[in-house]
């Protein structure tokens, strides 16, 4: 019996694809997932006390969610290309202005980094304290559009 090779050759280590390049939707598998609750920080449950299942779109919007709200590079479960660098706007001094337009490329990146992700704009910034809220929307390959929020502590 074969063992098949831990470590094959020729397989690309970043999965990522750079943006336009997906000719059409249909290439892009979406999937479906558990719907988690932010706020709460918890699973969705169903009346029967059983996880609630999210669509597609919702799957991709929660992973969205998720990624602005992970640090990259802290969790090892995570690959390099996982997650948001907010951590290097925290005590420099920036303008706010600056913050902002880091804000808006960090999260740029780190979801454009999903293949299902088509566009991020529309940002919006709240500062209030030593923090700043923003939203922005999201677009997929598919032409479906959500907004989401964060918040980055200075």
């Amino acid at each position: 019996m074969a063992v098949a090779n831990l470590f094959p050759e020729g397989i690309e280590e970043d999965w990522t694809v750079e943006q336009g390049e997906v000719e059409s939707n249909e290439e892009v598998p979406f999937g479906r997932s558990w719907r988690f609750d932010f706020t709460a920080g918890d699973f969705v449950m169903t009346p029967t006390r059983k996880v609630a299942a999210a669509d597609e779109t919702a799957a991709w919007v929660m992973w969205c969610q998720k990624a602005i709200r992970t640090p990259r590079y802290r969790h090892l479960i995570y690959s390099r290309g996982h997650g948001e660098e907010f951590d290097d706007l925290i005590g420099k001094g920036y303008s706010r202005a600056v913050i902002e337009s880091e804000i808006q490329r960090i999260v740029t990146e780190t979801l454009t980094v999903d293949p299902r992700t088509a566009n991020v704009d529309g940002f919006t910034f709240a500062w209030s304290g030593d923090g700043c809220h923003f939203t922005c929307r999201i677009q997929n390959v598919r032409e479906e559009t959500d907004t989401i929020e964060g918040r980055v502590e200075t």
